[in-house]
């Protein structure tokens, strides 16, 4: 992927400019994990740059990881400045959170890297083959070589979704969440789930139980689909953190497919355009 060693050698010599020169407090990319796997990486002295890596295993999506620093570290002093490595889906993430003033532009620096695809287990990753951009949509910096673009999505498994019918639609969602053990996972791994109180654990009013019934695991998926509704990047780290293999980037799939036909609007394209469901406009219509 990319240039190999070279490359990643230049994003090891810029995260340590960027914490020697004190432009950022610390730099989140990849690093060697166990098994074989890569994990985030969170560095904060320049000699540790030397840990990072970067190569077809470094699937997260580390935008998720911008939330923990939106608070200063100590009393009286400002939020810390971070630098982070930001793939083209990553890039997406990052724009919702800019527009919805998540994250402070001029606190973050962001370093982007061209994508061939990532992998994870050693199988290509679905939304890799899906992913129009090769190149991050926002960076101060980019780095890598020229990629190969794969082409847009065509939505063929959400077409072959709509192909069932409404019972045998019901059928395939009943037996993929009722695998759901309720662990958040997805919830805890998208960058665009941030409340401070989650509905799905909301005291007053009491939005749904915390049991693991399948309705209420049913109401979960289908809440936080419609709650990311035209703010899905479509960086799957939902499905790829999901310990029982749900497909849930289908249903987000669908939702943003959805969104895209009614308003011509694709999340995370730029950083200025609002998101259609949170923008009221006196002129709008509903369609008779």
């Amino acid at each position: 992927m990319g240039e190999g060693s070279e490359l990643i050698d230049k994003i090891r010599a810029k995260a340590r400019e960027l914490l020697q020169g004190g432009r950022v407090d610390c730099f989140i990319g990849y690093e060697e994990g166990s098994r074989g796997r890569a994990r985030p990486a969170f560095i904060y002295d320049p000699q540790d740059a030397e840990r990072l890596i970067w190569d077809e295993r470094c699937a997260h999506n580390l935008v998720t990881y911008l939330h923990q620093f939106k608070s200063p570290l100590r009393r009286g002093e400002e939020p810390p400045r971070v630098g982070i490595l930001v793939k083209p889906c990553d890039s997406r993430s990052l724009n919702i959170l800019f527009r919805e003033e998540q994250i402070e532009r001029e606190r973050v620096y962001v370093v982007g890297v061209t994508c061939d695809g990532v992998r994870t287990n050693g199988r290509p990753q679905e939304r890799c083959r899906r992913c129009a951009e090769r190149v991050p949509l926002v960076y101060d910096i980019v780095m890598g070589g020229v990629p190969n673009v794969l082409g847009r999505d065509d939505y063929a498994d959400v077409t072959k979704l709509e192909q069932m019918s409404p019972r045998e639609r019901l059928a395939f969602w009943t037996k993929e969440f009722d695998r759901c053990i309720r662990c958040y996972a997805c919830r805890q791994a998208c960058p665009a789930c941030y409340c401070f109180e989650c509905v799905a654990e909301q005291l007053d009013p009491a939005w749904m139980g915390i049991a693991i019934d399948l309705p209420q695991k049913q109401f979960f998926h289908a809440m936080r689909a419609y709650h990311l509704a035209g703010r899905c990047s479509g960086c799957s780290a939902c499905e790829e953190a999901c310990p029982m293999g749900i497909p849930l980037s289908l249903l987000n799939r669908k939702v943003a497919r959805e969104v895209e036909a009614l308003f011509g609007y694709k999340a995370g394209q730029d950083a200025e355009t609002p998101p259609p469901l949170a923008t009221f406009k006196k002129e709008e219509q509903l369609p008779m």
